[in-house]
């Protein structure tokens, strides 16, 4: 808000847009004029697409909280995941163009229906039509807290636009391994990008903050999905996000299933062509506390919400 007030946020939107010109909007640097509706890696031009926007109860609870997170699912992404459980989203690009009048409707009807905050998914590659969007829903009464949930591979460019602007910072830090990352995602410097902004996005905003009723109202919640055969990728993960900073919020996550090309084609993803066992998942809960991480999201529902469904 307060940015917005001192004109702040106007320079950025200008930064941010002027940044497609020769498209450095996210790690892949595809060097096209998306102003002029040429696409790169990730396929989107001038325009964001949006495939869903709705109340989401399906986010940690400490955003869900009884009344669900207010997310916006943009299409495409500039991650290349073999495993991608939303392939029809991520890499088919199911839904639709959005102004950025249209986007800030999106954030004002999550409003009006009582969420808690506005929640944008996979957002690495439309940082500029984010945020040209957010002064046209300010200046309709937008005052819920943003949360930017992203994959973790965000250019830092981007990221400093964001300052002062996202409230809730929530990546998933997917591997640790560099080979594994150019094989399953798409991206060999993953890990380090991923690191580069996860210390940037806690110099930001700190570590999580929830108020009294546990909702989040600043801070950093990261997620780490375990993956098969791949204890070292979440020891080294674990490890460093408790020296980045013990009181990091995680969710250490269970629920990997092969999907999208893994599906396709399971030979050359044999690493990757079955579920995470219960034996992975609880070694994982047991390194994050060997490490010392005392923030462990353990997905017990609101009790709000609790009451809500009986």
């Amino acid at each position: 808000m307060a940015l917005h007030r001192s004109g702040e946020l106007a320079a950025r939107v200008a930064r941010a847009v002027a940044m497609l010109d020769r498209c450095r909007v996210c790690p892949r640097d595809c060097d096209v004029d998306r102003t002029a509706g040429e696409t790169g890696l990730c396929h989107v031009g001038r325009h964001a697409r949006v495939a869903s926007a709705f109340a989401h109860f399906g986010e940690e609870d400490c955003l869900r909280g009884w009344n669900g997170s207010g997310t916006i699912f943009f299409s495409f992404c500039n991650l290349r995941c073999k495993f991608c459980q939303n392939w029809e989203t991520s890499q088919d690009g199911e839904g639709r163009e959005v102004t950025r009048d249209e986007l800030a409707a999106m954030m004002l009807e999550l409003q009006a229906r009582g969420c808690h905050n506005i929640n944008f998914v996979t957002p690495e590659h439309v940082v500029p039509q984010i945020l040209e969007a957010l002064p046209i829903a300010i200046e309709r009464g937008l005052r819920l807290p943003i949360v930017y949930n992203t994959s973790a591979y965000d250019s830092l460019e981007s990221l400093v636009l964001l300052d002062g602007i996202v409230d809730i910072y929530m990546p998933d830090f997917k591997y640790w391994d560099p080979h594994a990352s150019a094989k399953f995602l798409g991206a060999k410097d993953y890990p380090e990008v991923a690191r580069t902004i996860i210390r940037e996005m806690h110099r930001q905003v700190g570590d999580l903050v929830v108020d009294g009723d546990g909702l989040a109202q600043r801070g950093l919640l990261v997620r780490h999905l375990v993956m098969p055969d791949a204890e070292q990728d979440t020891a080294q993960i674990l490890a460093w996000l408790h020296a980045l900073s013990p009181a990091t919020y995680v969710n250490v996550m269970d629920q990997y299933s092969p999907d999208g090309a893994v599906l396709r084609d399971r030979e050359k993803y044999v690493r990757l062509a079955r579920p995470t066992s219960q034996r992975e998942y609880r070694r994982a809960l047991e390194l994050a506390r060997e490490v010392g991480l005392a923030r462990i999201d353990e997905r017990r529902p609101h009790p709000k919400l609790r009451a809500r469904l009986r």
